[in-house]
Order: structure tokens, then sequence, then C-alpha cells
């Protein structure tokens, strides 16, 4: 059974109770046109059983995943002439995160655009890299 959710909008958009500008269909897969594009073309794309964050989808749909994201990349590159393609998933508020259902960010990008992403920092000191390196890891284990 996929989770749904009554309260997201995205569960309400899966459900047809919400239109949307839809571009692509999986079995477990839906891609439509953000409402409020950075740029012309600017899609999401997201499974369609209620997944919070990136870290709550099963594995099992990671492949299909990944193709609906670079199918419909491809075709949003093609169909606005763009020069590159940048891929964006937020987790949680902190991050950016609005609605609680995972979903990804295919925005189009043209060499003018003016589109600045983040600013790049360094660490403190040599040590604190490898140190937060090994702690990571260490997790993974």
């Amino acid at each position: 059974m996929i989770p749904k959710d009554p309260d997201c909008i995205f569960c309400k958009i899966l459900a047809g109770e919400i239109p949307c500008a839809k571009i692509y269909e999986s079995e477990n897969c839906l891609a439509f046109l953000d409402i409020a594009p950075v740029n012309a073309g600017h899609a999401l794309v997201l499974p369609k059983g209620h997944y919070p964050t990136l870290m709550d989808i099963p594995a099992e749909l990671g492949c299909e995943l990944t193709e609906s994201l670079s199918k419909v990349g491809k075709a949003v590159m093609e169909a606005t002439g763009a020069d590159g393609l940048n891929l964006m998933q937020n987790n949680y508020e902190a991050a950016g995160q609005l609605v609680h259902h995972v979903h990804f960010h295919l925005i189009p990008r043209h060499s003018d655009d003016g589109l600045k992403l983040w600013p790049q920092t360094g660490y403190e000191n040599p040590d604190e890299m490898g140190r937060l390196a090994e702690t990571i890891a260490g997790l993974l284990k």
C-alpha cells in the first residue's frame, strides 16, 4: 500500500484533488511544472508515496526515481533550450523544505540567467575536515 497524507498538497495533487501541469508519470513517480518557477520549465519530480524526506524513501524506489529524474531533466533542457540543469532537493525546514513530501526540483539554467548558488566556505583548520570525515564514516559502518 502506498503511504498517503490527506493534508499534504502533493498527495492531493496525486489524488487528482488539485490540478497540476503534469509532464511525466511512471508507476511510482510523477513530474509536473512548479507553479512558482525559478526559471520557465522548472519541474518537480516526486514519488507517489508520501515520504517526508530523502532518508525515508525506500531503496526499491531508487532506480525508478533516478530514471524519472534523468528523463524529465533531458526533456526540460531540450524544451527550454537550457545550457544546464540544477537538481535540488531539500530535507527539513532548516534546509528550505516547504512541503513535507520528498520532491526534487529540476531547474533549467541559462548561462545569463543571473541565478547564483550558495557561497562556499572552508574549514577553520586543516584537521577539522579529517575529524568530521572520520565521524561520518564511522556512523556509516
